[in-house]
């Protein structure tokens, strides 16, 4: 049994092959490992697609999630999650994250998780983004996305269709193809430590049956990582 199978039973995923597996593997390193950060924690979700990590969130105990998405009909499908407890720890709110993550820094607010899942590869303002969650005081920055396989820190800018959902958003209005860009391992850490955060990156390789997470594995070109990021001397 795993925390997302009920995703199989969803009208929405039909369509989406071997979706549970998927998100059950995907939880096993992005949310197991950190249960004790996330538990009675005010959590913050970036992207938060149909409300999926929001609900993992507060599947493992945290106080309170917010999340942002920037497509409103994404948003839509989180009702049809079962369990009705578990929704009502979770506030997602449709708009642009850069935007929403200053006005919660205007109001003061503070979060203790922040989870930065499938997004930062979609995005072009990476350093600018964790510039602002720095500003938020979490203790823990977790970070899941597809980076370059390249030696040096850089950032490669590849053009994306906006109408496929797991895509960029559009970033003006009937925009059809956006920019992205998307860093390397290395300008990550580059990132992190510029802002002196500690970064470690979680052991994907320690998983035997590779099934539907093959983009963890990629030898060349963009490979999947998670990471965590902790301020040093807190």
């Amino acid at each position: 049994m795993g925390f997302f199978d009920f995703l199989d039973d969803l009208e929405f995923y039909q369509h989406h092959d071997k979706a549970a597996m998927r998100m059950n593997k995907r939880h096993k390193f992005l949310i197991e490992p950190f249960v004790e950060d996330i538990r009675d924690a005010r959590v913050l979700d970036l992207a938060s697609h149909d409300g999926r990590w929001p609900y993992a969130f507060a599947g493992a105990g945290a106080r309170k999630v917010v999340g942002i998405e920037a497509r409103a009909e994404l948003v839509e499908q989180f009702r049809h999650y079962p369990d009705a407890a578990l929704r009502q720890v979770v506030d997602l709110h449709v708009g642009d994250l850069y935007t929403f993550i200053d006005g919660e820094i205007a109001k003061g607010k503070k979060y203790d998780v922040v989870g930065v899942f499938g997004i930062l590869y979609h995005l072009m303002d990476h350093f600018r983004l964790f510039q602002q969650l720095r500003q938020l005081r979490p203790r823990l920055v977790i970070v899941d996305s597809e980076f370059m396989v390249r030696p040096g820190p850089v950032i490669q800018l590849i053009r994306e269709r906006t109408d496929n959902i797991l895509n960029a958003a559009e970033q003006f209005e009937g925009q059809e193809v956006a920019v992205k860009g998307v860093p390397s391992f290395v300008a990550m850490e580059v990132m992190a430590d510029c802002l002196n955060y500690d970064i470690e990156w979680l052991d994907w390789d320690v998983l035997d049956d590779r099934v539907a997470v093959m983009d963890y594995y990629r030898p060349e070109n963009m490979r999947r990582g998670t990471c965590a990021l902790r301020l040093r001397d807190r």
